[in-house]
Formats: structure tokens, C-alpha cells, sequence
């Protein structure tokens, strides 16, 4: 298993560790589908009331999609299969309240699911980045779901800028991608409050809110993401250059925090 999954009956919360630590909680095609399957359950379990979300260890949240994955393609134009694009809550139907505590690096694939968490609580440790551009690939469904959640030029600074910047949590705080910062040894306290505090509200009212407020986006973010495979297939470098950039990554400077 590439998740951990912890219940606590008596608060209501669920906490869903992304348990790869040793390749920075990167996601893989088993990893993938039980996030897939984890969300799709919790819609039918009444115990679970409210989600924390995180990555195990200290150094990253979530790095995107593991570079080892291969997923074979179609060979029309007009379609593409992407691993990441079921990974999140509401790409499930739950409506429940998801809480993102971000304890590291959070980068390109990673924005799936913060796209689609209620919230952001991070580490003061805590960096976003997009490395797209720099390896040669577009970043469209991330910079869709980071335009949603950030002011356009900060969400097209840190898309457009690849590995050469990183955003620190205290600049993610200011510009609302964060709603609390906390000392790394608090992250989880924090998100756990939040998520306890959520799961004692009568639940009909806290779900109803949840579809409110993104049904006040959801129209213009589904038609955003429509666009995306079309400028994935467009842009993005063939495989095999893509590669050679990632593997000569060391020779890049290193990345400016902001």
C-alpha cells in the first residue's frame, strides 16, 4: 500500500498519508488508484466527516507524478490518458471537507490535489514549485487549478518559472495559496483541529457549504481543464528530450526562494 489511511470514529476525521517517503511521496500508478478508491469510500463512509491530507516524512508533501511511470498513450491526437486527473476529492463526488497539510515540497502533480482541498495549512518549511516548463512539458492542469487558488501573476510566475523559483510557505501564506502557517512539529495538530472543529458541525450543512462554494468556480475550472490535453499535445517536448533535460537537472542553478 502506498497510502495510510487512519480513522478516528469519535472526531469524525479521517488522515490520509501519502506513505512514499523515500520517493519524496512522488505518485505512482498504485498510488493513484487507491486515492481514486480512498475518496469513492469515504462518500459512502458516515463515520468520516472531514479529511486531513499529507505526505509522510519532513521533506516533501507530494512531488506530482513519479518520473518511473509509464502510462502508454493513444495514438490519436485528440485524446490522452493522464494518471493524475481522478486523484483528487471532488474528482470523486465527495463533497466532504478536505484539509491539505503541506510538510515539504509541493510541486507540479501535487496541484491536483491541493486544487481540490478545501484548504492549505502548511510548515513553515514548506516550498511550491512547478518544474514543467523547465523539463520541456506544459503545465496546464496545474496551472489551472494554482489560477483557481492564487492572483494570476503569482500563479504565472510559479507556472511559467519552472525549477528556477520556488515559493516559500510565508509568500504562499500572504498571497492566500496558504491559510496557516504553523512550526513543522504543529502541522498535523493544526489540521487535525480544523478537521475536528468541521466533523462536530452537522454534516448536511458542512457538505452543502463545501458544493456551495465550489459550484461558485466549477463551471469555468471545467472548462479550463477541457483545454488541457490539447495544449499538452501541443507543447510538450517529445519523451526522450524530456529525459535528457531531467537528467541533466544537476547542472541547473540552484532555485532562487521567494
Amino acid at each position: 500500500m502506498t497510502l495510510r489511511v487512519e480513522r478516528d470514529k469519535e472526531s469524525g476525521v479521517a488522515v490520509v498519508t501519502l506513505d512514499r517517503e523515500a520517493r519524496h511521496n512522488a505518485i505512482d500508478l498504485a498510488t493513484a488508484a487507491e486515492l481514486s478508491a480512498v475518496w469513492r469510500e469515504f462518500r459512502f463512509a458516515e463515520e468520516v466527516r472531514a479529511v486531513v491530507l499529507t505526505g509522510s516524512g519532513a521533506a516533501a508533501f507530494c512531488t506530482g507524478i513519479d518520473r518511473g511511470v509509464e502510462v502508454p498513450q493513444p495514438a490519436s491526437p485528440y485524446s490522452a490518458d493522464d494518471p493524475l486527473i481522478a486523484i483528487g476529492p471532488k474528482a470523486a463526488d465527495l463533497w466532504k471537507p478536505v484539509i491539505a497539510a503541506v510538510n515539504g515540497m509541493a510541486c507540479g502533480g501535487a496541484f491536483y490535489l491541493l486544487g481540490e482541498a478545501e484548504f492549505v495549512i502548511a510548515s513553515t518549511t514548506a516550498t511550491f514549485f512547478d518544474p514543467h516548463t523547465s523539463y520541456g512539458m506544459v503545465s496546464a492542469y496545474e496551472a489551472v487549478y494554482m489560477a483557481q487558488r492564487m492572483p494570476f501573476g503569482e500563479a504565472a510566475r510559479m507556472s511559467l518559472m519552472g525549477t528556477a523559483e520556488r515559493l516559500s510557505a510565508r509568500r504562499a501564506y500572504e498571497i492566500g495559496l496558504v491559510s496557516e502557517l504553523t512550526a513543522p512539529e504543529e502541522l498535523l495538530p493544526a489540521a487535525l483541529r480544523a478537521a475536528q472543529t468541521l466533523a462536530g458541525f452537522p454534516t448536511q450543512a458542512v457538505q452543502g457549504t463545501v458544493r456551495a462554494l465550489w459550484s461558485a468556480k466549477q463551471a469555468t475550472l471545467q472548462q479550463a481543464l477541457a483545454q488541457a490535453p490539447a495544449l499538452i499535445a501541443l507543447g510538450n517536448l517529445p519523451p526522450e528530450r524530456q529525459a535528457e533535460l531531467f537528467t541533466n537537472r544537476s547542472r541547473t542553478p540552484r532555485p532562487r526562494l521567494r
